[in-house]
């Protein structure tokens, strides 16, 4: 069993492990077992990077077993200079949800922590398949801790978000089954995305696979109009489950445009490249002005990551170096922010209960350290200079910029935008005189949760302060990818 493979089954049989232990009088032996598995299985992940070689697109750590035979699907893994940090990132964010839910869930832990658990080894999948089934069967498996998750910790809404989850994402993905199935018979009969890559296809059928990929990779992302499922989604899921979907979930659509529709598509990815600047225009701007009336701060968060989403797909459609890599750096910086800011809602939550920027007023002469923390996420989710937040947005508006000065001028205002919408939500909860009783009664964060906070307040300003690791990672892929695509127009 190679990294790859220990990487998706590690957290799996751990979470296995987990449902199989049963009552919560068990619950430490649980906690700490959850712990132990998140670890190891981030562990496992750091020779990724520490091994993985620079000068090459190439596939690494490739793991290539026959599955069923009889309709040549493989077991097949890999990564690329595309795919290497989402391992990673999704393996320290399980981390983070672990501890972050070690004393706020009291009932079913065993099920709470199991399900994360399972969710990590299932979204590795998806970041390492090489084989298109393999690949679908990740990304739908996806669906059905998230899916409990949500219907079993969630909010007084929970049933109705969690079906809404499900057959949002679930509908959009048929289409996409379809189009995999159509690959597989014009290849003779192969699963393995690299011959996709190859294949000789007329301009109506790549139109037709877009316009299929598009179906099943917008809902994730989630991009406008099919966004209307994540902000009650968010606003229903427990803190765990906000603080992954944002900051891994919702990448599995974004990256699966780099792993199909670009390489696979590419003439129709051009030909219908002005549709997708568009929705993700809109997306940057009119989602950004929805975010600025929101009185619930998960709606708000929600539809901030709506806004910064528009900016991935928007760097991928301009097809330069410079927006490719300043998405996917986008991506893994809105991992860190997002999951930052919904675990900032969810320690005030759990205190007095609400959601409502109403109920609150003057925190940080309550709460100063935690004040602390969410300023600078606050900063990040605002695109500060310096924080992980900045970095992506700042590619992307050059990429734009070198397209075309408007473009560049309209992706900008999400600067305007999001700072507006986050320091009207900051000023109005921590800011100022303490507003009633249960403001006053506040406790600051304890060891546990600074723990959890600082972890990600190093990764936010690291990445803000030292982009470097991760550009270098990408830089010979995103290359590679734009070479294939420009050579398949010229022929």
């Amino acid at each position: 069993m190679g990294l790859l493979s220990l990487a998706i089954w590690m957290p799996i049989a751990f979470g296995v492990v987990l449902l199989a232990l049963g009552r919560d009088e068990q619950a430490g032996v649980v906690r700490w077992l959850a712990l132990i598995g998140a670890l190891a299985s981030f562990l496992i992940t750091l020779p990724l990077y520490a091994n993985f070689r620079l000068d090459t697109a190439a596939m690494q750590f490739v793991e290539h077993r026959v599955w069923f035979d009889r309709f040549n699907v493989n077991y097949h893994l890999g990564v690329d200079g595309i795919s290497l940090w989402f391992v990673l990132l999704t393996a320290f964010i399980n981390v983070i949800v672990v501890i972050a839910g070690w004393e706020v869930i009291t009932r079913r832990v065993n099920q709470y922590m199991g399900a994360f658990l399972i969710l990590s080894g299932l979204m590795v999948g998806v970041f390492t398949a090489l084989d298109g089934m393999l690949f679908y069967v990740f990304f739908e498996a996806t669906l059905i801790p998230m899916y409990l998750i949500i219907g079993i910790w969630g909010g007084p809404k929970k049933i109705y978000a969690a079906f809404k989850f499900f057959l949002y994402t679930l509908l959009g993905s048929l289409l996409m089954l379809v189009a995999l199935i159509y690959l597989y018979v014009k290849s003779g009969g192969s699963f393995d995305i690299a011959t996709w890559q190859a294949l000789p296809l007329s301009g109506s059928a790549q139109s037709l696979l877009f316009f299929a990929f598009l179906a099943a990779f917008a809902v994730k992302v989630p991009m406008w109009p099919v966004h209307t499922w994540l902000p009650d989604v968010h606003v229903e899921a427990p803190t765990g489950g906000s603080a992954v979907l944002a900051a891994i979930m919702l990448k599995l659509g974004a990256y699966g445009f780099l792993r199909f529709s670009l390489p696979v598509t590419p003439d129709a990815s051009r030909e219908w490249a002005w549709l997708m600047i568009a929705l993700s225009v809109v997306a940057v701007i009119y989602v950004g002005l929805v975010a600025m009336v929101q009185r619930d701060m998960k709606k708000l968060v929600a539809y901030s990551s709506v806004a910064h989403m528009g900016f991935v797909t928007l760097g991928f459609f301009i097809f330069n170096d410079l927006g490719v890599s300043g998405a996917l750096v986008q991506m893994i910086g809105h991992g860190f922010v997002s999951a930052a800011m919904f675990l900032c809602i969810g320690v005030l939550y759990d205190r007095v209960h609400s959601r409502e920027i109403a109920s609150y007023g003057g925190v940080v002469n309550t709460m100063p350290r935690f004040t602390a923390f969410a300023m600078l996420f606050a900063m990040a989710n605002a695109g500060l200079p310096g924080t992980a937040g900045f970095v992506g947005e700042w590619m992307v508006i050059l990429a734009a910029v070198k397209a075309n000065f408007w473009l560049g001028l309209a992706a900008a205002t999400s600067l305007i935008l999001g700072a507006a919408y986050t320091l009207w939500m900051f000023k109005r909860v921590y800011f100022g005189d303490v507003a009633n009783e249960d403001v006053r009664a506040l406790k600051d964060i304890d060891a546990r949760e600074f723990l959890t906070l600082a972890l990600l307040a190093v990764a936010v300003l690291w990445m803000g302060l030292y982009p470097k690791p991760i550009t270098d990672v990408m830089n010979v892929s995103v290359a590679e990818l734009l070479r294939h695509v420009a050579m398949s127009k010229l022929q």
